[in-house]
């Protein structure tokens, strides 16, 4: 899988499994390196996750409809194929929800479930300080 980026989003060459990536759609981290071309966004929302997790599973149309109506990129990665990018952020269960501002932890939500309208207005606050 490849995950490009272009400075204030996503372009429409990305990839993801060979197919393109559409805007408004959340994306699959499976490195390292696409972490990292991900902090080049301004304000992302990055979900941990881990195999088998009920939890994690039921939030995946919750994390694609915050992805059509919020600002920000929302990404997911699974803690046991990026261990070191969860042991960064000192994930100790899943779904872990960190959003990032300019690269910088500005909240985190690992309590559960999560409503679309919560996460919305998460990002939203957080777009605009």
């Amino acid at each position: 899988m490849s995950v490009g980026y272009e400075a204030g989003g996503m372009s429409d060459t990305d990839t993801e499994e060979g197919g393109v990536v559409e805007p408004g759609r959340p994306v699959t981290l499976g490195s390292r390196e696409e972490y990292d071309r991900l902090l080049g966004e301004p304000l992302v929302l990055l979900e941990f996750v881990t195999p088998g997790c009920g939890i994690c599973a039921s939030m995946e149309p919750v994390l694609g409809n915050v992805a059509r109506v919020a600002p920000g990129v929302v990404a997911i990665a699974d803690a046991t194929t990026v261990p070191e990018l969860a042991a960064e952020y000192d994930v100790r269960k899943a779904p872990t929800l960190v959003v990032l501002r300019d690269g910088e932890e500005v909240a985190r939500l690992d309590e559960g479930f999560q409503p679309a309208e919560r996460l919305v207005d998460l990002l939203e606050r957080h777009a605009e300080d």
